[in-house]
């Protein structure tokens, strides 16, 4: 049983920071890539960034410049580093992992919350 554990979510005020973290229990299989999804109130969950096991990021046009995605192999750990957060980017995050080889991986979400 593999599972994602997310970190790293809170309040924060316009213009701060969060980094949040998500960790795979266990590190045995092989990935294509992971990725940060959220969903908003009353909106459809997008994709904000991704990155692949060789290093290429993909990100989301409100969030190109400001939010910058990482991760460690080895463990299969994904980072996503939140500056200059606005309101907009209130929402639930998911980490996604796409393995090679099984289904997706989902972590349970973690609530971030900017306020004016």
């Amino acid at each position: 049983q593999v599972q994602l554990v997310e970190s790293g979510g809170g309040l924060v005020q316009a213009g701060g920071s969060l980094r949040l973290s998500c960790a795979a229990s266990r590190s045995d299989f092989s990935i294509n890539a992971m990725g940060w999804y959220r969903q908003a109130p009353g909106k459809q969950r997008e994709l904000v960034a991704s990155i692949t096991r060789g290093g290429n990021t993909n990100y989301a046009d409100s969030v190109k410049g400001r939010f910058t995605i990482s991760r460690d192999n080895a463990k299969i750990t994904a980072y996503l580093q939140k500056n200059s957060l606005k309101p907009e980017d209130t929402a639930v995050y998911y980490c996604n992992v796409d393995r090679r080889l099984g289904a997706d991986l989902w972590g349970q979400g973690t609530q971030v919350t900017v306020s004016s």
